[in-house]
C-alpha cells in the first residue's frame, strides 16, 4: 500500500510540475523526474482539468510512449477526467534490451582489457630467450643455405620403393597366424590386443626412413620370438609329432623370412649411417672453412689431449702426472694390440713387421671427430691424409724414425713418448698408448734388460688408478702361455678398470678344438684375472696389406656367419672392434668425469705451495722459467754483440797494431835486425833485411796478422760478454755466456781471401823506404828504442835469474846465490872483461876465446863447461848490442838530414831507424786493413754465428736446462709448469660441465 501511495504521490508531483513548466520550451531533464512514474500505473483518478490547445512552435508535447531521447523525457497531457490504463511492457522490453546492449558491450571491453592485461602479466613474466640464441648454434639457422633440403627429400626414395623393401605383410601375417594357430597358448583376447597394438605401432611410425628401420627391427625382434617359440614347441608334445614335416618346413620358411628381413634391415641401417656422416663431414667442412662469425673452441679431447701433453713433460717430485685417467693398450708381443688400435682410428698408421717388436716406445694417440681423416705430431704442423696411401706410408716411417730416435744406443726401448693426433669423421673421441709388446725372453740382437724395461714401463702406465687398461690376447695360441695377463691382475686385481679383448677369433675358431673354451674366456671364467668387460674380435686375415675397409668387412662377415653367435656362445654386444671402440670411449669419458676435478684440486694446492716458496726466498724478483730466462740472455748477447759495431775505428787499430807488434816483436829483432846488424856496411845491412823481409811477408806475417785479428776479436767479444753491468748484472747467465762465446768462436773462420790481399799490402808497405818529414823520423826512433829498451829489460831479467841477486839484494833481503848461479857470475865476469877489450866483437866466441875463459875460471878454481859459456856469453853480448843499439838511437836523432842527403860524406848511418820505420807503417797499414775486415766483415758473420748458436740452443731444451740451472730456475720452472696444468685443467672443466 505505501508503494500505491508513493506512485500516487509522485503522479501528482508530476502533474503539477508538467502544468508549472507547460509553457517551457524544449524537454525537461528525465534525472529531476520521480522515477517510479515512470513504471507504475496511477491507482487514483487525477481531478479533471481543461484541455488547453497546443501552442505553435517548438513546444512538443510529451508521451511515454514515444523514443525516449537522450537524458530527456516529453511529457504529454493528459484527458481531464479519465485514467488510462498505461501498457508499459514495450517500453520495458525496450529498456532492458538496451541495457543488455551496453551491459554486453561494456562486458566485452572490460573482458577484452583484463585479458589484454593478463597477457601484459605473463609477457612480462616469460624470460627473454634473445639472449641464450648463442646454444643454438649458427650453422642450425643457415643450414638451409647449404643444405639443399629438397634435393636430399627427392634423393630419399618413396613410399613405393620402400614398401618393396619390406616383406610381406600379408605373407608374413598369414605365416604368423597359422604359427599361432599351431603353437600359441595364449587366449584370443590377447591376440587381438597384440594385434591392435602392431596395428597402432605400424601407423605410428610407418612415416619415415627411421620409422621403417624401426618397424623392422620389431618384426625382427616378432620373428626370433616366434622362431624360438616354435623351435621350442616343436621338440615338445607327442601330439605334434603328427605335423612334424608340416611344422618344420614352416620353421625354415619362417628363418628364411627373419634372414632376409635382417639383410633388409642392415643394408637401410648402412645407408643411414652413410647420410648421417655425409652430413655430418658437409657440417664439419663449412666449420672448418671459418663460416661462423663466431670463434670456434677447441674439442674437448683435444683440451684433455694438451694437459697429459703437458702433464709429459712436469718432470718433479709431485707425482700428479700418473692420475689423469688414458687408455692404455697391453699385451704380448704380437698379441694384435696395434691392429686394435688402428682399427679404432679406423687407419693402418703403425710400421708393422712379422714378428718382430715394431713398437719401441709409448705411442700416446688422441682420437677426436674431425671432418677430414689426418694425423699430426704434436711438435709439427704437417698434416698426413689418412685416406692416401703415400701419406699413411710417410706416417709409418715418420713414427719409425722417432722411436728409433728415442732409443738410446744399446738399448731395445724407450720410456720417451711420441704423441700423435689423429682426426677424423665417426672417431670416438679418447686417448690411447700404445706401449711395447710384453716378451717372455730376450733374443739376440736385444738388450740384457729389455725384459725388465717393458715391464717397468708397463707398470708405470698401468699404476695409475684411473688407467683404463685395454688387455689385448691372442686368441690363436694356448691362453697358458700369455704373461700379459698376470700383470694386469696384479695392477688391477679387482678388474675394476680393466677391458679384455681377445683378438684372431677366426683362427681360433678354426684351431680350438672346444669352442667353449672361446666362450670361458670372454665370459671371464679361464683366467684369474677381472675385468670390467670382455670383447672378442677380428683384426684382418694377417695381410699387412689390407684396408681398414677390408677388415671391418670381413670382422662383421665373420661373426654372421660364426658358429659362436649362432650357438649363443658370444653375445652381440662383445663382439666387433665398433662395439669395443664405444665401450672404451664410454669407460673413458666416466673415469675423466669421476676424477679430473680431484687432480684439479691438488694442482691448486701446489700451486700455493710453489708460490708461498717463491715469496720466501726470492721476493723482489720476477717468476722467469727457463725459457724466459733464455730469452733474456739472448737479448743480452745479442746487443754485446751488436756493441762490437760500435767500437771506434782508432779503438781497433791501436789494439791491433800493439797485438801485433807483440806477435812479430820477437822475430823482427832476433830474426832480421840482429842477423843484419852483423854485417859490416849499410848495403849489406839493406839487402840482408830485405830478403829476410820478403821471406817473412810471403810465409809467416799474413797469417800471424789474420790470427791476432781473429784473437782481438774474441778478447773485445769476451770482454763485452763478461763484463759486470752493475746492479744489472745477473751470474745465472754466465754459464750459457760462456758457452755461446766458445761454441761462437768455434764455428767462426776467417775469410780466405784476407791472407792473399794482406800479403800484397804488407810487401808493398815493406817495399817504401822513404820517410818524408822530420816527424815520421822522431817517430821511428821512439819505435825502435821502446823495442830496444824492452828487450833489454828481458835480457837483464835473464841474467839476473842466471847469476843471482846483486849484493844490494842480498843484503837488503838476505838472499844468497846457489851454487849454479855463483857460477854463472864468474863466467859473465870474465866475458865483460873480454867485452871491455874489444867493444866490435862480433856476436860468436871462438873455440880459442872459449878455451881462455875456461882456464881462466879454472885457476880461480871455478869448473866451467863450455855450453854454459857459451849460454852466458849469449845474454851478455846480447846487453852489450842492446845497448851501443840505444846510444846509437840517441846519435841517430838527428841525423835526419843524412839520412835525406843517403848518407854520404857522413859517418853517421841510420839504416837501422829506417828498418823500424818501415815496421812501424807496415803495422800501421796491416792494423787498418784488419779493422775493416772485422767492422765491414767479420764483426757481422760472428754475429751470424752468434744468432745460430742461440737458435740453436734454444731448440735444445737439455742444453738449456745444463746452462740454467739453480734454485730459482727450478722453482719458477715448476710454477710455471702447474699454473698451466690448473688453467688447462679449469678449462677443460668447464667446457666438461657445458656438454653435460
Amino acid at each position: 500500500m505505501w508503494r500505491a501511495r508513493r506512485a500516487a504521490e509522485a503522479c501528482e508531483v508530476c502533474q503539477s510540475l508538467v502544468n508549472a513548466h507547460y509553457t517551457v520550451q524544449g524537454p525537461l531533464p528525465l534525472l529531476r523526474l520521480h522515477l517510479p512514474s515512470r513504471s507504475l500505473h496511477h491507482l487514483r483518478p487525477l481531478p479533471a482539468r481543461p484541455r488547453r490547445p497546443q501552442l505553435p512552435g517548438s513546444r512538443q508535447p510529451f508521451s511515454s510512449l514515444g523514443p525516449l531521447p537522450l537524458r530527456r523525457w516529453k511529457l504529454s497531457p493528459a484527458k481531464p477526467g479519465y485514467q488510462p490504463r498505461r501498457h508499459f511492457w514495450p517500453a520495458r522490453l525496450a529498456a532492458r534490451l538496451l541495457r543488455l546492449r551496453y551491459l554486453l558491450l561494456g562486458s566485452a571491453v572490460g573482458g577484452g582489457y583484463t585479458a589484454k592485461k593478463t597477457f601484459d602479466q605473463w609477457k612480462d613474466m616469460v624470460p627473454d630467450l634473445s639472449d641464450y640464441k648463442w646454444i643454438v648454434p649458427d650453422f642450425v639457422w643457415q643450414l638451409d643455405e647449404y643444405i639443399d633440403l629438397e634435393k636430399l627429400s627427392k634423393a630419399l626414395p618413396d613410399s613405393e620403393s620402400l614398401a618393396k623393401l619390406l616383406p610381406d605383410l600379408d605373407k608374413l601375417s598369414g605365416s604368423f597366424s597359422l604359427l599361432k594357430d599351431f603353437f600359441s597358448t595364449g587366449t584370443s583376447g590377447e591376440t587381438a590386443f597384440r594385434a591392435t597394438d602392431a596395428s597402432e605401432s605400424d601407423r605410428q611410425f610407418k612415416k619415415g626412413l627411421l620409422g621403417e628401420l624401426i618397424i623392422l627391427e620389431q618384426q625382427i625382434r616378432e620373428h626370433e620370438e616366434e622362431a624360438r617359440r616354435a623351435a621350442g614347441q616343436y621338440n615338445t608334445g607327442y601330439s605334434q609329432q603328427k605335423r612334424k614335416v608340416s611344422d618344420k618346413e614352416k620353421v625354415e620358411q619362417l628363418q628364411e623370412e627373419l634372414l632376409r628381413t635382417q639383410l633388409k634391415y642392415q643394408r637401410i641401417l648402412e645407408r643411414l649411417e652413410k647420410e648421417n656422416k655425409e652430413l655430418r663431414k658437409l657440417v664439419l667442412q663449412k666449420d672448418d672453412k671459418g663460416i661462423h662469425h663466431r670463434h670456434l673452441k677447441k674439442s674437448l679431447i683435444d683440451m684433455y689431449s694438451e694437459v697429459l701433453d703437458v702433464l709429459s713433460d712436469y718432470d718433479a717430485s709431485y707425482n700428479t702426472q700418473d692420475h689423469l685417467p688414458r687408455v692404455v693398450v697391453v699385451g704380448d708381443q704380437s698379441a694384435g694390440k696395434t691392429s686394435v688400435l688402428e682399427m679404432i682410428a679406423q687407419a693402418r698408421i703403425f710400421p708393422r713387421g712379422s714378428g718382430e717388436m715394431m713398437t719401441r716406445s709409448p705411442v700416446k694417440v688422441t682420437l677426436s671427430e674431425g671432418p677430414h681423416h689426418v694425423a699430426l705430431f704434436k711438435d709439427s704442423s704437417r698434416e698426413f691424409d689418412l685416406t692416401k696411401e703415400e701419406d699413411l706410408a710417410a706416417l709409418r716411417r715418420e713414427i719409425e724414425l722417432r722411436m728409433r730416435k728415442n732409443v738410446k744406443e744399446g738399448c731395445t726401448v724407450s720410456p720417451e713418448t711420441i704423441s700423435l693426433n689423429v682426426k677424423g669423421p665417426g672417431l670416438q673421441r679418447m686417448v690411447l698408448v700404445d706401449l711395447p709388446g710384453v716378451i717372455n725372453t730376450v733374443t739376440s740382437g736385444m738388450a740384457p734388460d729389455t725384459k725388465e724395461t717393458i715391464f717397468s714401463i708397463s707398470k708405470a702406465y698401468m699404476q695409475n688408478p684411473n688407467a683404463i687398461i685395454l688387455c689385448i690376447q691372442d686368441g690363436s695360441v694356448d691362453a697358458e702361455r700369455s704373461i700379459v695377463t698376470d700383470l694386469v691382475s696384479q695392477m688391477d686385481p679387482h678388474g675394476r678398470r680393466t677391458i679384455f679383448v681377445l683378438t684372431k677369433v677366426d683362427l681360433a675358431e678354426k684351431n680350438v678344438a672346444s669352442p667353449s673354451r672361446i666362450q670361458q674366456i670372454i665370459e671371464g671364467k679361464l683366467f684369474p684375472m677381472k675385468a670390467l668387460g670382455y670383447f672378442a674380435v677380428v683384426t684382418g686375415k694377417g695381410n699387412s696389406s689390407e684396408s681398414i675397409e677390408a677388415i671391418r668387412d670381413y670382422e662383421e662377415e665373420f661373426f654372421q656367419n660364426s658358429k659362436l653367435l649362432k650357438t649363443s656362445m658370444l653375445k652381440a654386444h662383445q663382439v666387433t672392434t665398433r662395439n669395443l671402440s664405444l665401450a672404451v670411449s664410454d669407460c673413458f669419458w666416466k673415469m675423466v668425469r669421476e676424477s679430473v676435478e680431484q687432480q684439479a684440486d691438488s694442482f691448486k694446492a701446489t700451486r700455493f705451495n710453489l708460490e708461498t716458496e717463491w715469496k720466501n726466498n726470492f721476493p723482489r724478483l720476477r717468476e722467469l722459467d727457463r725459457n724466459e730466462l733464455f730469452e733474456k740472455a739472448k737479448n743480452e748477447i745479442l746487443d754485446e754483440v751488436i756493441s762490437l759495431s760500435q767500437v771506434t775505428p782508432k779503438h781497433w787499430e791501436e789494439i791491433l797494431q800493439q797485438m801485433l807488434w807483440e806477435r812479430v816483436s820477437t822475430h823482427v829483432i832476433e830474426n832480421i835486425y840482429l842477423p843484419a846488424a852483423q854485417t859490416m856496411n849499410s848495403g849489406t845491412f839493406n839487402t840482408t833485411v830485405d830478403i829476410k823481409l820478403k821471406q817473412w811477408t810471403d810465409k809467416q806475417l799474413p797469417a800471424k796478422a789474420v790470427e791476432v785479428a781473429w784473437e782481438t776479436l774474441q778478447e773485445e767479444f769476451s770482454r763485452f760478454m763478461t763484463e759486470p753491468k752493475g746492479k744489472e748484472h745477473d751470474d745465472i747467465f754466465d754459464k750459457l755466456k760462456q758457452e755461446v762465446k766458445e761454441e761462437s768462436v768455434k764455428r767462426h773462420k776467417w775469410n780466405d781471401f784476407a791472407e792473399d790481399s794482406l800479403r800484397v799490402i804488407q810487401h808493398n808497405a815493406l817495399e817504401d823506404r822513404s820517410i818524408t818529414d822530420k816527424q815520421q823520423w822522431d817517430a821511428a826512433i821512439y819505435f825502435m828504442e821502446e823495442a830496444l829498451r824492452g828487450r833489454l829489460r828481458d835480457t837483464e831479467a835473464v841474467l839476473e835469474n842466471m847469476v843471482g841477486p846483486d849484493w844490494k839484494k842480498r843484503w837488503m833481503n838476505w838472499m844468497g846465490r846457489t851454487q849454479e848461479q855463483s857460477v854463472h857470475n864468474e863466467t859473465k865476469n870474465e866475458l865483460e872483461k873480454m867485452l871491455k877489450c874489444n867493444e866490435e866483437h862480433p856476436a860468436y866466441l871462438a873455440s880459442d876465446e872459449i878455451t881462455t875463459v875456461r882456464k881462466n875460471l879454472e885457476s880461480r878454481g871455478v869448473e866451467v863447461d863450455p855450453c854454459l859459456i857459451k849460454d852466458t856469453w849469449h845474454q851478455v853480448y846480447r846487453r852489450h848490442f842492446l845497448k851501443t843499439a840505444l846510444s846509437h838511437c840517441n846519435l841517430c836523432r838527428r841525423g835526419f838530414y843524412y839520412y835525406q842527403r843517403h848518407f854520404v860524406d857522413s859517418e853517421l848511418e841510420c839504416n837501422d831507424v829506417v828498418l823500424f820505420w818501415r815496421i812501424q807503417r807496415m803495422l800501421s797499414i796491416t792494423a787498418n786493413t784488419l779493422r775493416q775486415q772485422l767492422t765491414n766483415t767479420e764483426v757481422r758473420r760472428l754475429e751470424k754465428n752468434v744468432k745460430e748458436v742461440l737458435e740453436d740452443f734454444a731448440e735444445d731444451s737439455e742444453k738449456k736446462m745444463k746452462l740454467l740451472t739453480g734454485k730459482r730456475v727450478q722453482l719458477a720452472e715448476d710454477l710455471k709448469k702447474v699454473r698451466e696444468i690448473q688453467e688447462k685443467l679449469d678449462a677443460f672443466i668447464e667446457a666438461l660441465h657445458q656438454e653435460k
